[in-house]
């Protein structure tokens, strides 16, 4: 097997071991509740495995930092979703450096339309504020940061900067929220 298959298996297989395990996130999610109240320390634990799982798929983390928010606290919560979805961008960005692999992107990337080949992905600014573009921005700068190969430093700060920053919008505006209603 050509070491190019044998990444697009590992892509491949990753993929579904991913999209198997956050199907069973979403199904199990009133469990996975249920067991972060009821054990305490040892289910914020459990729950940064979960957003990586939910941070690796399309389904949204914020739901869970609420829970986390309304047991725990605002900065706790914050700490755990932070802690999560950086761990979730660094699969992502993992996956990304493997399809550059796979594509040989690098060594094509000059012949994409549009200037797309000359994207300025080292640049702290578009790591940052690229993920903040609605939707799907945070996948797919970390998918981009590992097809670019953007070194590993850099893209772990300006993720975590980006990624604590939105856990704490979301789990002290939630916590605000909490307050209002109670």
């Amino acid at each position: 097997m050509t070491k190019n298959a044998k990444t697009i298996l590992a892509v491949v297989i990753s993929l579904l071991l991913i999209g198997l395990a956050a199907y069973f996130v979403v199904e199990d999610m009133a469990e996975i509740r249920a067991y972060i109240r009821t054990h305490g320390w040892y289910g914020l634990l459990a729950a940064v495995p979960v957003y990586v799982l939910m941070g690796a798929t399309p389904v949204p983390s914020e739901p869970l930092t609420l829970l986390i928010v309304s047991i725990f606290g605002p900065l706790i919560a914050t700490l755990v979703a932070g802690a999560g979805n950086v761990l979730a961008s660094l699969l992502e960005y993992y996956l990304g450096t493997h399809i550059a692999n796979a594509t040989d992107f690098l060594s094509r990337k000059e012949s994409l339309p549009w200037g797309l080949g000359k994207m300025p992905m080292t640049s702290p600014l578009l790591l940052i504020f690229g993920r903040m573009i609605p939707g799907y921005g945070a996948k797919l700068i970390s998918l981009l940061g590992g097809v670019y190969h953007v070194p590993l430093g850099l893209f772990l700060w300006t993720t975590a900067l980006q990624t604590f920053l939105g856990a704490a919008v979301t789990a002290f505006g939630g916590y605000g929220l909490l307050k209002l209603l109670i």
